[in-house]
């Protein structure tokens, strides 16, 4: 049985670079209206109208702000599918560019303007192409990633319904590694999540006369030191753990002992024991600390994800295709990220390979770390990442 026709490699990366501008467009359009989770009402919108010009079946409002599309050869074979977030930052956008952020305190300050821009070009070039195409290609364009809730939002309202994929591909843009560069590894990639949020209630009163009160100020600057312990002197140190708290909210005045304090923290882990050990003593040093200290505290889990899992086969699979449009030279093996990332439940649905496509250039300015107000891209990675998914997924259909 011969193999359908498919772009030849060559052809391939001519036709990624001929829609190097058009991703370039798209992408700035988007980092110049960014919008947060959830909220991505222009944005879906944009990629469904897009979509639909392109012949594919298109579901809009998918887990609220989600789009999925497929593209269905009409002819058997297999399913995979490709998978982009589409969510920005509640940060101010500090560059000078002349596409910088049009939205007062949000920046797309982490890539996902490009990864949706990059999906839409893959889309593209693979409709040009259905001709030689087997089987479907699932497009997913998922809000929420940032808070980890939008692929369980997308997946509850049903997104894969009569879809069931045999394969996953995703990609990350990352300044860490430099244009030109193609990073993967095989299992565990990025790290499992986990928000939490403490409310300690003491009894308030004159900042002149602390024995009168029970500070939740003192006690809330305890249980953020004993928290490290967790980590430090409790956690293998050859397995991976982070326990940080990002936010502590207290008090009115300067001669005010407040009545509450509010923490917020997350987990980030590998291992699915580290993580069930580590929310049973955070949450055991926490009530008992507080409860030592006369204090009172209400502790909830927010959100959460499991860790990027990446397999082996599909791994190696994406690896002989990244050298194809990069060189052997250029392909390495990324570090474990305490990062996380919903793509994990995606992953979940079938064998995938979730990669990064480096767009580290200093000579730009493309050198902020993610989340960072002043963070860019250097947009040649584009045309890399474009060529990068659309040949994963034209690889593993034939």
């Amino acid at each position: 049985m011969s193999t359908p026709p498919t772009p030849a490699a060559d052809a391939l990366h001519r036709a990624a670079q001929a829609l190097l501008e058009e991703t370039i467009a798209q992408r700035r359009d988007f980092h110049q209206h960014p919008e947060i989770a959830f909220e991505e009402v222009r944005t879906s919108s944009v990629i469904a109208d897009k979509l639909e010009t392109l012949g594919l079946s298109v579901r809009r409002n998918v887990g609220k702000t989600g789009v999925v599309a497929v593209l269905d050869s009409g002819k058997s074979g297999r399913t995979v599918l490709a998978r982009a977030d589409i969510d920005a930052l509640p940060i101010q956008d500090e560059k000078s560019a002349p596409y910088r952020s049009q939205v007062a305190g949000k920046m797309h300050a982490c890539g996902h303007d490009g990864h949706a821009a990059v999906l839409l070009s893959v889309a593209k070039l693979l409709a040009e192409h259905r001709d030689g195409l087997t089987g479907r290609v699932v497009f997913v364009f998922q809000p929420a990633e940032e808070i980890v809730g939008g692929a369980r939002a997308m997946l509850g309202d049903g997104a894969l319904a009569g879809l069931a994929p045999d394969a996953v591909i995703g990609l990350h843009l990352i300044s860490d590694y430099p244009v030109g560069t193609i990073a993967l590894r095989s299992g565990p990639a990025m790290a499992a999540t986990g928000s939490f949020r403490m409310r300690l209630r003491g009894f308030g009163g004159h900042a002149a006369k602390p024995h009168e009160c029970v500070d939740p100020v003192l006690i809330a600057a305890q249980l953020v030191t004993a928290l490290q312990s967790l980590v430090s002197r409790e956690t293998d140190p050859q397995d991976s753990a982070v326990v940080s708290v990002t936010s502590l909210h207290a008090g009115t005045a300067y001669n005010i002992i407040p009545e509450e304090v509010e923490l917020k923290g997350t987990l980030r882990t590998f291992l699915p024991e580290t993580r069930e050990r580590l929310v049973g003593r955070i949450e055991a040093l926490a009530h008992g600390l507080v409860t030592s200290l006369r204090g009172a505290l209400e502790l909830s889990w927010v959100t959460d994800s499991p860790a990027v899992i990446n397999d082996p086969a599909m791994t190696e699979r994406m690896r002989r295709v990244a050298a194809t449009v990069v060189g052997e030279e250029r392909v390495v093996e990324s570090v474990p990220t305490m990062g996380g990332d919903d793509m994990a439940l995606w992953l979940q649905q079938a064998p995938g390979c979730y990669f990064f496509v480096g767009a580290g250039n200093a000579a730009l300015g493309a050198d902020k770390p993610h989340h960072h107000p002043q963070f860019d891209l250097d947009e040649a990675a584009l045309a890399v990442a474009v060529e990068a998914l659309a040949r994963g997924v034209l690889e593993y259909l034939q």
